[in-house]
This record gives C-alpha cells, sequence and structure tokens, in this order.
C-alpha cells in the first residue's frame, strides 16, 4: 500500500497529494549500530565511564556514522553532559564544537531541540554559534521553541541568539512557531525581549494571522494584547477575520470582531466598490462611524482616494466630523484628504466638516493657498500658542515663496508674538517681513 506525504499551502485549504511506494522509502535520519563508532556508541548510551576510556586508549571522536553523526552530536542529542565534556576537553577545537551532520545539524541544535540546559550552557561557552544554520536554515532558538524549551530559549537569548531570524526559506521564524504552537509563556517572553510582531513570511503572513488561522485562541488573545494588527493582510490580501471564518474557528472569529474595526464597509470603501457600499450601508451598525475606538469607513474612502464612495457615505449620514483614529494617526478625516487630494477635501467642506487651526497649518504646509482663504472665511480659527511656533515657521516659508499668504495671515489677526514667552527667531523673523509687506501693501496690513 502506498504512504501519502501531504504538502499544505500554507494558509489555504489546498491539498497535495504525492503516492510514494513503499519500495522507494528511505529514511535518512536512521541510525545503524553498525556504523557507530565505539566512542560514538559510549556517548549515545551516556557512558562516562567507557567513553573516558576509549578516549585514553587513543579512539578517533570524530568519525562519523551513516548520518554524519560524531559522538559529539551523540553526546548533545542524548542529553550526556558528563560525555559532551569529555569530548570537548579531547577535541576543543571549533571545528569539531560546531561539526555539522549531513543534514547541517550542529551539537547546539541538538541539545536545543532536546532541552538540555545543561549541554547547551556547556557548548555555548566551548564556542558554539547561538545562530548557526541547518540545511533548512533552523536556528538553535527555533528548535527550543519549536518543542517548548523554556529555560533554553532565556540561555539562547542571553548568549545573543537572533530573536527575530527566520526559519527556512519561508521567514517562517521563532515568533510565528510559538503562536502556531500556542505557547503562551514562549510567546509572552519572546515579545518582551523585542520580537517584532509584525514580522512575515513569504506569503506576507504575520504570527496573529497564524494564531487565528490554527484556531490557537491564546496565542491570538496575546497577541492582540500586545498590540499585533488584527487588520493585517496576507499576500493575497487575506485577513485574520477572513482565515478564521474560512477554517471554521469560532472563537478566534469573535475575538478578533470584538478586537477589530475592518468590516465589509471598510474594505468596499477603500477598493472603491460602490455599488457594494451602497447595499452593505443599512445592515451596518453606525458604532463603527462615532464610537470611541472604532474607525469610521470615512477614513477608508478617503485613505483609497475614492470620491464617489466618501460622498455616497456622507449623503447616507456619516459625519465629516468622523472620531479621531489612532489606527491611520489622523484626528479626522482632513489630514488624510490632503495627502489624497483636493476633490476629497471639497467633498468634506461641502458636507460641513469642522475646521481646525491644524487645517490652516496644512494649507501653509502644502502650499494651498486658495484653501487657505477659502478656510479663513469660513471661520477657522488662528492657532493656539502651543501651536503657534511651528505655524510661523510654515508663514515664513509660505511668505518666502508667496507674499499673498501674509496679508490674509494679518487680516485675519494674527500676531506671532502674541502670547509666546520667549521672542524667537521665527517671530522676529516673521515681524521682518510684515514691516516689508506694509511698505509694499500699505494700510491693509496695519
Amino acid at each position: 500500500m502506498a504512504d501519502f506525504s501531504l504538502s499544505l499551502c500554507r494558509y489555504r485549504a489546498t491539498v497535495v497529494l504525492h503516492a510514494i511506494p513503499d519500495s522507494v522509502q528511505m529514511d535518512f535520519t536512521e541510525a545503524y549500530s553498525d556504523r557507530c563508532s565505539a566512542v560514538g556508541l559510549a556517548a549515545r548510551e551516556g557512558n562516562a565511564k567507557q567513553l573516558k576510556k576509549l578516549i585514553k586508549q587513543g579512539y578517533s571522536v570524530d568519525v562519523p556514522d551513516n548520518r554524519g553523526w560524531m559522538a559529539i552530536h551523540e553526546a548533545a542529542f542524548h542529553n550526556a553532559s558528563e560525555c559532551l565534556k569529555l569530548l570537548i576537553r579531547a577535541a576543543p577545537s571549533d571545528s569539531y564544537i560546531r561539526s555539522k551532520t549531513f543534514e547541517g545539524t550542529c551539537p547546539l541544535h541538538l541539545s536545543a531541540s532536546r532541552g538540555s540546559l545543561e549541554c547547551v550552557a556547556i557548548l555555548l561557552e566551548s564556542g558554539a554559534d547561538p545562530n548557526e544554520l541547518t540545511n533548512d536554515a533552523s536556528t538553535p532558538l527555533f528548535l527550543a521553541v519549536q518543542n517548548g524549551h523554556v529555560d533554553v530559549i532565556k540561555l539562547l537569548l542571553q548568549q545573543g541568539a537572533n530573536i527575530n531570524g527566520p526559519h527556512c526559506w519561508s521567514e517562517w521564524n521563532s515568533l510565528h512557531q510559538a503562536a502556531f504552537q500556542n505557547y503562551p509563556e514562549i510567546l509572552k517572553l519572546l515579545l518582551d525581549k523585542g520580537a517584532e510582531k509584525e514580522c512575515v513570511d513569504d506569503f506576507g503572513i504575520t504570527p496573529l494571522f497564524v494564531a487565528a488561522q490554527y484556531g490557537k485562541l491564546e496565542s491570538l488573545r496575546i497577541l492582540i494584547s500586545y498590540g499585533a494588527n488584527v487588520n493585517c493582510k496576507a499576500k493575497d490580501r487575506a485577513t485574520p477575520l477572513f482565515i478564521a471564518a474560512q477554517e471554521g474557528n469560532d472563537e478566534c472569529t469573535e475575538l478578533l470582531l470584538s478586537s477589530g474595526w475592518q468590516l465589509p464597509i471598510h474594505a468596499a470603501a477603500e477598493m472603491g466598490h460602490s455599488n457594494i457600499l451602497r447595499l452593505l450601508v443599512p445592515v451596518t451598525d453606525r458604532l463603527c462611524g462615532s464610537a470611541e475606538g472604532k474607525v469610521s469607513p470615512v477614513y477608508s474612502a478617503v485613505l483609497g482616494g475614492h470620491e464617489d464612495c466618501l460622498e455616497l457615505l456622507l449623503k447616507e449620514g456619516y459625519s465629516p466630523d468622523a472620531q479621531a483614529c489612532p489606527v491611520f494617526g489622523c484626528r479626522s478625516p482632513m489630514p488624510l484628504a490632503f495627502q489624497k487630494g483636493s476633490g476629497l477635501i471639497l467633498i468634506l467642506l461641502k458636507y460641513g466638516i469642522t475646521l481646525s487651526e491644524a487645517d490652516l497649518g496644512l494649507c501653509l504646509h502644502d502650499g494651498r493657498f486658495s484653501l487657505f482663504q477659502h478656510f479663513l472665511k469660513r471661520g477657522c480659527k488662528l492657532p493656539r500658542r502651543e501651536h503657534r511656533t511651528e505655524f510661523t515657521k510654515n508663514a515664513i516659508l509660505a511668505g518666502d515663496k508667496h507674499k499673498e499668504w501674509l496679508p490674509s495671515l494679518l487680516l485675519a489677526g494674527f500676531n506671532p508674538t502674541r502670547n509666546v514667552r520667549t521672542f524667537n527667531l521665527c517671530a522676529f523673523s516673521f515681524m521682518c517681513l510684515t514691516k516689508k509687506l506694509k511698505s509694499e501693501y500699505g494700510s491693509c496690513c496695519r
């Protein structure tokens, strides 16, 4: 009967079956006792007395078996710390301590995977590299994480193991593995030590995505509590919520819904699907457009640069004065609209967005004089004392290029020295420009 090996696409349900006939199956990791040296067998059995005797008699310590394993690999794998000390004492060279099997596995990999803290410490003290790679790019840290050895992980990190190092060519790393294995203590340890929570593999998948896909609820909770992005996207634009729902992970789906902000209405608005947006507006809870901690779809429409979607949302009653959005780092949709285009700004103005002093600063910074005048006519407030220095700098820069800015500012009542505790260079420069303009424009600047 044929045996089957399963190759799974990491984040899809696609399954490829490869039939392997029994007649051609081979286990390249199987240890053959008749190919192992006497020294290797003593180390494998942890027989320090016999090993010491063999070394004294001149037996070689570096004879490999059918897998390329030497006695030092046997001692490391079987947690034989006394044997390991004897072997290192007999052959203290770096090349022996870092010697690799045919699979590229060194003694430290074997000890780390087996959780032998004493052997790991001996090898590190003897010069083993904590970031050594196997043939498939596994590190000792990854193997310790994979097998749940907390103390070994701590020691490896203390000795300089790269916490963000990838595993294999897939870029899947230790944090991905901890999330997949659902090891809460290890996950917290790695995050506390500086592991990059938004690290991605070659499919664009983060550890949080892994937890959502495989139903690892505790891992998901921890990653969310550490601020991992619940709305991250894989390279095919799948989200953790999508994959959790696809895989039938009910509790993970519920947690993501309660923790995230992205709903179908956000996706439709950002991608410019106005027809779908029209269908979603009546069935979407309006709290997303006003509640603290939520994100208004108005932001999504502006982010995508879709004027039709923005106008549709505003017509349907979503406020242009959407709540502050830490996700995008915006106090209102206006700063985002400045980045995306004038048409979006005009739509927000049309539907009555409340202007602030920061919006005037955006006009100065971006050199938008007509908008600047329009904002002043609509009663946009001049900057308060705490924002006046930066505003004055922008005013000077604008004034150097466009003198027409300054009369508008002065007519609106802007005084750069008002309430400024220290008369600084910015205020002085502005006053010099003002004096010059008075001579050119006359009484309108008095």
